[in-house]
């Protein structure tokens, strides 16, 4: 296992996580059904799953399309987004 790649992904997703709709959303659950524990291994395992896709969705596409061309669309897709963002499109 690679830590570094570990703990920087963590870092990166914690970071990205925090304050987002997902954690409000499990806030809200958890005031609305006062079972905390069980909102919170609901959201953990949607959490896991939604990234265990995202890797695997990653891997097989770096099989496919050079990793230039994932960066510059995905740069590009910021920028859309945040554009329409701005424009109150979104």
């Amino acid at each position: 296992m690679d830590w570094q790649v570990m703990l920087s992904t963590f870092g990166l997703i914690f970071l990205a996580e925090l304050g987002d709709k997902t954690q409000l959303t499990t806030m809200m659950l958890a005031a609305q059904s006062r079972a905390a524990w069980s909102v919170f291994l609901g959201a953990a395992t949607a959490l896991a799953v939604s990234a265990l896709l995202g890797a695997l969705l990653g891997q097989v596409v770096t099989r496919l399309v050079p990793a230039h061309y994932i960066h510059l669309g995905a740069g590009v897709a910021f920028v859309v987004l945040g554009a329409l963002l701005i424009a109150g499109k979104v």
